[in-house]
């Protein structure tokens, strides 16, 4: 029987988030002190406590820096995956930058996890309606699954009317499955966000608890993800918008508890032993994710 819940981590450093993206230049990271490897390993702690192998998505930056972590991960049980090479957003890359970008990043994770890498999930969720393209690049660079849609409206990410059950995408260089993250329906309101990142940050946990029972009722998985940064509350400030500080900081504090709770409900493990891979499913076409 498939599992109820899957957890998954996309693994890069605070500095690398698209929120402050306009004031901190790429070329300029080595310069940030960095804090991704003992954030990941206080993950690994937490999810060996509760005895959860989890997903995690590793920046291909991350893995050409820190192989040790990368190996790490799969020494103690976990799968790792990709979240691209440089943290760009897909739509603001032709299709060939995209598939440039994400063939050097599972390469090169590969090479530190030495297995095979077969997830991908978009920096910010950026598989759009300006880039259902990028199913067929994955496809052809042999990925079997991506996370990377949000079923919610965002002024950033999200397509609001994409279906919120995992779905098998066809494409002319082959098919690859597609869970999107955990969302309610909510009649006269539309699509709710629960159960990760920030929305497991600062939403009540009673928000969180009742939206995973109710998805549980309607027979789907929960799809959760964290960062690593989300466990560091004494991590730098960095200067940006409003918005931007708002959406990062805050529940920083309570991030680790929130997580904790969230795990106790039990049922959650990586989409490699989730048994939901490769499962039959609705089929569509990139076309119709959206619709």
């Amino acid at each position: 029987m498939p599992s109820r819940g899957i957890i998954s981590v996309d693994v890069e450093d605070y500095f690398h988030v698209q929120a402050f993206a306009d004031m901190v230049d790429r070329k300029t990271w080595l310069s940030y002190p960095s804090r991704v490897e003992p954030n990941t390993e206080r993950l690994l702690g937490l999810f060996d406590d509760f005895h959860i192998k989890a997903t995690f998505f590793i920046l291909g930056w991350v893995a050409d820096l820190y192989p040790r972590l990368v190996r790490r991960i799969v020494a103690e049980g976990h799968e790792p995956a990709c979240h691209s090479y440089w943290h760009r957003p897909i739509f603001a890359l032709t299709p060939d930058e995209f598939r440039e970008d994400t063939e050097r990043a599972k390469d090169v994770i590969e090479q530190a996890a030495g297995v095979r890498v077969d997830g991908y999930r978009a920096p910010s969720f950026s598989i759009t309606e300006r880039s259902l393209w990028a199913f067929e690049v994955l496809a052809g660079l042999g990925f079997r699954y991506d996370s990377s849609i949000f079923p919610i409206p965002h002024d950033a990410y999200g397509i609001k009317n994409a279906a919120r059950y995992p779905t098998c995408v066809k494409t002319p260089s082959g098919s690859i499955q597609e869970f999107p993250l955990a969302t309610l329906r909510c009649k006269g309101v539309g699509n709710l966000p629960v159960a990760g990142g920030g929305y497991l940050r600062m939403l009540p946990f009673w928000y969180t608890r009742a939206g995973v029972h109710r998805l549980w009722g309607e027979g789907l998985p929960v799809v959760s993800y964290v960062h690593p940064w989300e466990l560091d509350p004494g991590q730098p400030r960095l200067n940006g918008s409003v918005r931007s500080k708002l959406r990062h900081y805050t529940g920083l504090k309570g991030a680790e508890t929130r997580l904790r709770n969230l795990l106790s409900l039990g049922g959650f493990t990586s989409f490699r032993d989730s048994g939901y891979v490769r499962m039959p499913a609705s089929v569509v076409s990139a076309k119709a994710v959206s619709r």
